[in-house]
Formats: structure tokens, sequence, C-alpha cells
């Protein structure tokens, strides 16, 4: 019986791809999904509640995915795909054409010897021939989709990922989006919707094509038997809706399911540094298994819905040979049709039945495409509420540097029922440095985000140079700053590439070097064995604390900007490594705005300003000897406190 493609090139690898994401300090605190967590009960309690978000949910059903919009992804390569449907086109004939070299070759049994040689070397050579054919259009059409199917993967990736890394900051705060979900989404999506567009498109070409030339066989053959024997067909696809209607309701709970054990996943390698430390293998290990038991038990619900419609189609099978064996032999007795034709119509409603069956295994590649569909497209369309890739707004000819939070509301929106700024108001001078201090979670961290537009105010006004900082081109306001956080984001890449990250377009080697011996790196760098191009490894595990910090350093002031913002940058060093990484800061720091978040008060005593926040709003504001006079005052009892701790 000549072979029907069902569901190919299906992968059973998965591979986690890390969203590429800077995470400063006050992500940690206010975002419920960070790769690298500071204990291991962190790591656990973060699964916890994303379990719990999932069981909570979203009622509303997805919304199905155009497939207009899937072929149109499709179509630079639609050249390959047409050829490819053609190749299907001829795979199907094959179908029914084999009816009638099985009846005729039967036929010849029934006559003369000389006639019976000379019609079996006739059907030995058409059956060799469509040997060839099928050889030549199977093989075409394997290669084909396949080409296409792998170009479409690698864009729907390519332009998802593109909308992935331009969604503001709080987009990234849901759960739903965590590293884990979408890089499981990326690598599983995108291969359901090439099984959609490619793998089920040759089979539905196929059945079509088979359903077609098979009625028409069977027709021209004995019209009459024909009819009498095709009320058994709408069975088939009766069994074919309601298999997929079932399938259907479990697809998306196995999604979430799996991605919630991608999540454990890439937590566990992220954080593996504290999973070892506290000797937390075997948990993790434990909470993995739970999340695949759950996607497991799915797995086998599926697969059991899946073998009943399956054996339910093969059942319809057999009952179509039995009625065809039954209502042939009564045409035959009475005169009404001819043994050929009656084998002619049997192979090519059996041909057409067997080849309408195989729809079974595109229900469930079907449905999981439509879900990834609708996934992935959500990704590429939506627009992102604070857009960097957007060239609307202002630029200013001169940027001076002075800042201004006007009356400020702000409540992160993945914590809606905390209000971090309620009357935010705070000037900072060009060219001055104002430190911000404050008890943990009074919003040091926020007045950074609020600034790099990470976030925006819930009301109130933020300024720079007079202008409102959402009137002003995104991606050139960030440029006129540079960020040194506490934990310094370094990628798996050399110190050269590293650095350069801190500058749009290309940065030559020159300025590369030069950045890198303001912050006090070139020295340290120069010897390494491999220099600028020693790989950093993955977060920057190769360096030291205080070496990845000068390099965060170096990469911050690439674009020479006008503002510094400084996040906690020697709070994780050492005595040593502080000392020489605040040197490199007060060098950076002439003559540029500079923001410190400070941890320890006593690196900020020569602030030209020090504002400290209490209760959403500035406390007190001034140097650090006045404030020191001030008697009770909130800094002079931090100042106090952190003496006693130290």
């Amino acid at each position: 019986m000549p072979y029907v493609a069902g569901s190919r090139f299906k992968s059973t690898s998965l591979s986690l791809e890390q969203s590429i994401r800077d995470s400063p300090r006050n992500r940690r605190q206010h975002s419920s999904k960070s790769l690298g967590l500071s204990r291991s009960d962190d790591l656990f309690r973060h699964v916890a509640s994303r379990e719990e978000h999932l069981e909570i949910g979203d009622s509303e059903a997805p919304k199905k995915a155009p497939i207009g919009r899937l072929f149109n992804l499709s179509r630079p390569e639609a050249p390959i795909l047409l050829l490819a449907i053609i190749a299907a086109t001829v795979h199907g004939l094959l179908f029914p054409s084999f009816s009638i070299m099985m009846s005729g070759g039967i036929r010849t049994f029934y006559y003369p010897a000389h006639q019976l040689r000379k019609d079996s070397t006739f059907w030995a050579l058409m059956c060799l021939l469509m040997a060839i054919i099928s050889l030549v259009s199977i093989q075409l059409e394997f290669y084909l989709f396949g080409v296409a199917g792998g170009k479409l993967i690698e864009r729907v990736r390519a332009l998802s990922f593109q909308s992935i890394i331009h969604q503001e900051v709080a987009w990234f705060d849901d759960p739903s989006n965590s590293s884990g979900a979408l890089g499981a989404r990326l690598f599983i999506d995108a291969l359901n919707i090439r099984r959609l567009v490619g793998d089920n498109l040759a089979v539905l070409v196929q059945c079509t094509v088979t359903l077609i030339c098979g009625f028409g066989i069977a027709f021209a053959s004995d019209w009459k038997l024909t009819l009498s024997i095709i009320g058994v067909i709408p069975f088939l696809g009766l069994q074919n809706y309601i298999q997929l209607r079932f399938l259907k309701g479990f697809g998306e709970d196995a999604k979430v399911m799996y991605e919630d054990a991608s999540q454990v996943v890439a937590e566990a390698i992220g954080s593996i540094r504290t999973v070892a430390s506290f000797g937390a293998e075997k948990r993790v290990i434990t909470l993995y298994s739970q999340k695949c038991q759950a996607s497991m038990k799915q797995g086998i619900r599926s697969g059991m819905v899946g073998g009943v419609g399956f054996s339910f189609s093969n059942l319809m099978l057999y009952l179509t040979y039995a009625l065809c064996f039954y209502v042939g032999a009564q045409f035959v007795h009475d005169g009404k049709s001819t043994f050929q034709n009656v084998f002619r119509v049997y192979f090519a409603l059996i041909f057409t039945a067997y080849g309408i069956s195989q729809t079974s295994d595109m229900a469930s590649d079907s449905t999981k495409g439509q879900e990834s569909a609708t996934s992935i497209l959500a990704f590429i369309d939506r627009k992102p509420k604070i857009d960097s890739t957007s060239d609307e707004g202002i630029k200013l000819e001169k940027v001076d540097g002075t800042i201004e939070f006007n009356h400020v509301r702000f409540k992160y929106p993945s914590r809606p029922d905390v209000q971090i700024f309620s009357d935010f108001t705070l000037g900072i001078a060009s060219g001055k440095t104002t430190a911000l201090v404050g008890e943990s979670g009074s919003g040091k961290s926020t007045v950074i985000a609020l600034l790099e537009r990470f976030y925006d105010p819930d009301s109130g006004t933020i300024s720079l140079d007079g202008t409102e900082l959402r009137k002003l081109t995104l991606s050139w306001l960030r440029d006129q700053m540079g960020l040194v956080s506490q934990e310094p984001v370094l990628f798996n890449d050399t110190i050269r590439a590293n650095i350069a990250y801190g500058k749009r377009g290309e940065a030559t080697e020159e300025e590369i070097i030069t950045v890198a011996k303001a912050a006090n790196a070139h020295e340290f760098i120069s010897g390494l064995p491999q220099g600028y191009n020693t790989n950093v490894g993955e977060r920057g595990t190769q360096l030291s604390g205080g070496q990845k910090q000068r390099v965060a350093i170096a990469r911050a002031i690439l674009k020479d900007p006008r503002i510094l913002l400084l996040d906690e940058a020697t709070s994780a060093l050492d005595a040593e490594s502080e000392r020489i990484v605040q040197d490199t800061l007060d060098q950076v720091m002439v003559s540029r705005t500079t923001i410190v978040v400070a941890h320890r008060l006593s690196t900020i005593k020569g602030a030209d300003t020090i504002a400290v926040i209490k209760d959403g709003s500035v406390a007190e504001k001034g140097k650090h000897e006045s404030l020191m006079s001030i008697k009770g005052g909130v800094y002079a009892s931090l100042v106090e406190l952190h003496s006693k701790a130290a």
C-alpha cells in the first residue's frame, strides 16, 4: 500500500533560549521572575507563586490566528511551496491511480496464458513507473517543505524575538512572560507553526487530490455501486471532528505545564551556584519531576483520546472493506456490474478512505499549530507601551543635565497595591552629584527606572532640561544616560564585545581601549592571556566582582553620557574592589550629572546633594553636614544605624 505522509520532521529536543534583558537590583525587588536569585528559598517560592498564577489564569479563550497571516509569513518561499504542493499533488494521485492497476492486474489472472503474459508485463511496468514517480515526488515533497519550513522557523523566531526584546520592562514582570516561558515558546511555537503550514499542508493537499481523483475513478467505473457504499465516508469526517474538539481542550493545558517545567530548569541553571551552595540539587530535581509528571499525565490523556480517534478511523476503514465486498458481490451476482469494475471501485474508495483517515494524525498538530500561531502573532503584533524603536519625539541640541521630578505618583504594574511614590518631587542640578538614600524598598532604584523610562509615572512629570521625558525620543534619551548597577550584566562574549554594547553602531578599537583606561580596566584586561578577546563566560563568571564592575563602567561611559546613573555600584564588592571601583567612579563622575543610589552611606558623604526618600516622597535634602545637624532627622538616624551595624 502506498505511503502516506503523516506528521513529519517532529523534533524531540528542547532548547531553552535565555532572553537578553538587563537586570538591575530594583528589578529583583519588583519582579517575580529574576533568574539570578539570592537564596535557594526564593527559587522555590517563585515557582510556587508562578503555579498559583497559572491556576488563576486567564479565563478568556485564545483567539484563533488567521491562516492567511501564517502564509503571508511564508510568502518569500512561495515558489518553493508551489513546487512542494505540486509534488504533494503527484503523491496524492498515486493512491487512486493504484486502484486502476490493482483491478486491472487482478483481472489479467482470468485471461488465457498468452494474454496473461502480455498484460502482466504491462501492469508490472506500470507499477515500476509508479514506484519511480513515487520516489521522485515524495523526495521532492519532503525536501521542498523542509526548506520552506526551515526558513519559516527562522523568520518567525527572528520577528518574535525582535518584538519581545523591544517590549517595555513592565511586560516582563508578568510571570507568564518569564525567561523560561518565552524561551520555550520561541522554540516550540515556531516548530508547531512550521508543521501547520508545512507538514499538514502537504497532507491536506494529498488528501484533497486523493479524494477528488478517487471519487472520480469510482463514479466513472460504476456510479450506482459507488453511491451504494459511499455513505460510510461521512462517518470518517465525524470521527475526525470529534477527535479534534477533544484534543483542542488538552493542547493549551499541556503547553502551560511544559512552560512551567521549562521555567524551573531555566531558574535552576541560572542560579546554579546558589543551588549548589545550599545543597538544593535534590529539591530542584524533585520540583522538575513534579512539573514533568503533570505534563506526562496530560500527554497520556491526549494520547488516549488520539488513540480512540485513530482506532475509530481504522474501524471505519475496515467496515468500508466489508461493505464494499458485500455490496460488490451482490452487484456482480445480479449482473449490474463486472468483476473488474467492482474491484476498481473497491480499491478507489478504500484508498480514498485510507487517505482521509490520515487526517486524524493532523488533529493534534493542527490544534497545537493554531495555539502556537496565536501566541507567536501576539508577540509580533503587540505594540509596547514604551516603544524604544520609535523615532518620534524631540532631540535636544544640547544637554545640560538638569532633571526635575514634579509630584510624581507611581506603582509597579506587577504590584498595583503598593504605592512607591505618592508625591515625589526632586530637583537634580546639572553637573552635580545627587545621592539617594533611604530604607530598603523606599524607591531609590525606582528613580533610576523612571529616568530610563523602564516605566512611566502614573501621574506627575519628569523632565530633562525643562522638557518632559515622554516628549523626548526614547532611544536618544537613553543614549544620554550611562547605567551601572549593583550586579553588572555581562553577556557570554568577549570583553571587547561587552564594552561595545554601550554604543549604538560599531565602536572602534581606540574607543574601547580609551574607556577601558578611564574605567581602570585596561591594565587587568591586558594582563589576561587573550586580552580584550577573553570570553567572560555566562553572566561574567570568569571575572571577579570588581573586574566585572569596571567592565560595566567602561561600557556605560563608551557613549560619553551626560548623565551617570549608579545603582549601588559598589555595595556587592569587597573592601579592596570597592576602593578601586570607587576611585574609578570618582574620575568618570567629573562634569557629569550623577545620581547615586547609596547602600554604604560612607561613599556619598562628598555628594553635592543628598536626598532622603521616605514614605514615597523626599523627606530631607541637603549636604551631609547640614543633614547631620538635624536632630532626630531621618538621615542622621540612618547614619547612626549604619554606624552601629558596622
